[in-house]
């Protein structure tokens, strides 16, 4: 039997400070916030992205720049990325725990450009998570849409009782667990690491 970890990232592994992350964002481009999120934060962009409506990092790339009407250096756009990201050592922990208990995947609500990126924005999952650093864009569907979910289990051949699902959304965590897939909301890794326990002390 094997028992199936399922990680988000930002606010989960990571504390993420989008708002850092818009201003950078600005800086970079000369955009307004609000020209960003009105150009390319909706479900034609984003949000379409993060549903895999591009395949690849280039069709990623192609249609932000057309969408905000200039190129964009994707070193630099990696760089405001990784910037708005704070490691949690603790969830580190947790999730290190949990690779020792079955296999590791991450499923975070992001576009394939980030996906490629994923080494490099989050060095410390690769040694956890190595090549199971996944976006939801990789499986066609973003959380908190059912078939992300059943999309992820069908990868990895396992069934919702031997999942594990840890989400800051209450929404994606609701439909995780609407699966059968037991879910937890993060509220710290400590909280975050007796959850992994306990669910894989259920299953010994």
């Amino acid at each position: 039997m094997t028992l199936l970890f399922i990680f988000d990232m930002d606010d989960v592994l990571y504390e993420y400070d989008w708002r850092a992350r818009m201003a950078a964002m600005s800086e970079l481009t000369g955009l307004s916030f609000l020209e960003l999120r009105q150009l390319w934060w909706h479900k034609d962009g984003e949000f379409g992205a993060e549903a895999g409506l591009y395949r690849t990092g280039d069709e990623y790339l192609a249609a932000f720049e057309k969408a905000i009407g200039q190129k964009v250096d994707v070193a630099r756009w990696v760089e405001i990325r990784a910037s708005a990201m704070t490691v949690w050592p603790d969830s580190i922990a947790a999730a290190q725990r949990a690779a020792e208990l079955g296999q590791t995947t991450l499923l975070t609500n992001n576009g394939a450009l980030l996906g490629e990126h994923l080494p490099t924005l989050a060095p410390e999952l690769v040694g956890i998570f190595g090549d199971h650093l996944r976006t939801s864009s990789y499986y066609g569907a973003r959380k908190p849409d059912p078939a992300v979910y059943e999309r992820t289990l069908k990868a990895y051949g396992v069934d919702a009782h031997n999942a594990f699902f840890v989400d800051d959304m209450s929404e994606n965590v609701d439909a995780a667990q609407k699966l059968g897939i037991t879910s937890h909301q993060f509220v710290n890794g400590a909280g975050l690491h007796q959850a992994i326990d306990e669910f894989a002390n259920a299953r010994a």
